[in-house]
């Protein structure tokens, strides 16, 4: 194709390619553990953490999705014990694939730099003693988190989001690499020394900037089937959106990537996007997708980026837990519900630990989805196993949720 044509994508192929590389084409079964689990994490990216937990924390229910075996002891070998898997930022806090470490130290080193030029304090000698100390505190002592540290100091009026300055210092060194996310105990982050947590050669391994560069922008063309620089950019956080423009021009220039026009979900305009030249033979290789319900994350990669999902799916998802109770127009936390390529409504439910019982308040259907029997017994036989996810004893469906037959 020469520079003024481009291949042309309806809205169904565009979906159906979209969720391919999102593993939610294909039926949520088989092994969901060991090298298995690690290889899924490693197809989709990464797993965005959140601590919100109404029926499981996002990073468990995103990979039950597309393993309903999975359960989350299988994560905590990976990331703990095997250390394949490391915690750090990508868009979020997120699980990422320790072989992906290398190209964390693009990121440390902005993160120092940005981090330096935004607050003065950090040149201070009383502040580099303060990260002196809490360096020296988990050599001696190991893993470390803010309850172990700074426990009599008071909030800062200027430094970081008003944490104590150990809480800030801990922050700090984490997001330059010098300390790593060990594991976890009740949620709460416990940091060693990243020599002790990251094994090598990821650790030590030192890379061009420029090689970072081009590794973001083709790991996310290649998760994103296709994007605009900005989605590329967007896929990892960790890159201009200048450094994605030039990346996209030069590889268009060597061939590596060409233009398509991508259509919207619902009559708006479409979008012009780059993807790799065999885009066809892989549409074509593609099953269609299973009619069955999933219930997803709010943090599922697939719903990640809001926009694009409303391109896609003309499924507009916001949170709303921030938003006052008299004002939501869903509720505090509500999971978005996919039927094979579409996604066809949003659902409120939450574990109640009087009756250990996993209770479904409402759910929202879009516009044009009718709720038959079929679909009705489709979405309650999702509702169970996530029943089973959540550690409930029982399903109870509110009369008032429009689900009860």
């Amino acid at each position: 194709m020469d520079a003024q044509t481009f291949l042309k994508l309806d809205n169904s192929s565009a979906r159906r390619l979209f969720l391919h590389k999102h593993a939610l084409l294909e039926a949520p079964t088989g092994s969901s553990k060991g090298e298995d689990l690690l290889n899924l994490i490693k197809r989709i990216g990464f797993v965005q953490v959140d601590s919100i937990n109404t029926v499981e924390r996002a990073h468990h229910m995103i990979l039950w999705s597309r393993r309903q075996s999975y359960r989350p002891k299988h994560l905590a070998q990976l990331l703990e014990n095997d250390r394949s898997l490391f915690e750090h930022w990508t868009h979020d806090a997120s699980i990422i694939p320790t072989e992906f470490f290398p190209h964390w130290h693009y990121r440390f080193k902005q993160s120092s730099e940005s981090l330096h030029t935004r607050w003065k304090v950090w040149h201070s000698p009383d502040y580099q003693a303060k990260l002196n100390n809490i360096l020296k505190h988990i050599e001696e002592n190991g893993p470390a988190g803010t309850s172990d540290v700074g426990k009599d100091e008071k909030r800062s009026k200027g430094g970081w989001w008003e944490w104590n300055p150990s809480k800030t210092a801990l922050e700090y060194l984490w997001r330059t690499g010098k300390i790593s996310v060990s594991h976890r105990q009740n949620f709460q982050k416990l940091y060693d020394l990243t020599e002790r947590v990251i094994p090598n050669p990821h650790r030590d391994t030192k890379l061009a900037p420029e090689e970072t560069i081009d590794w973001a922008c083709n790991s996310a063309l290649d998760r994103l089937g296709f994007a605009t620089p900005n989605e590329i950019a967007a896929y990892w956080d960790k890159i201009s959106l200048a450094d994605a423009r030039s990346w996209c021009e030069q590889a268009f220039k060597r061939d590596e990537i060409i233009k398509v026009e991508i259509e919207a979900a619902k009559g708006t305009k479409p979008k012009l996007c780059f993807a790799r030249p065999h885009i066809e033979d892989e549409l074509s290789a593609l099953d269609d997708p299973i009619q069955r319900v999933r219930v997803l994350s709010p943090f599922d990669p697939a719903l990640r980026d809001r926009k694009r999902a409303e391109f896609l799916f003309d499924f507009n998802y916001r949170i709303e837990i921030f938003v006052p109770e008299a004002k939501r127009q869903y509720g505090y936390y509500v999971f978005p519900v996919m039927e094979g390529d579409k996604l066809i409504g949003r659902i409120d439910m939450k574990r109640e630990k009087a009756s250990n019982a996993l209770v479904v308040k409402g759910f929202w259907p879009e516009p044009g989805i009718q709720l038959g029997k079929g679909r009705i017994k489709r979405i309650t036989s999702e509702l169970e196993r996530a029943t089973l996810l959540a550690g409930c004893e029982n399903l109870q469906i509110l009369h008032s949720s429009g689900l009860e037959n």
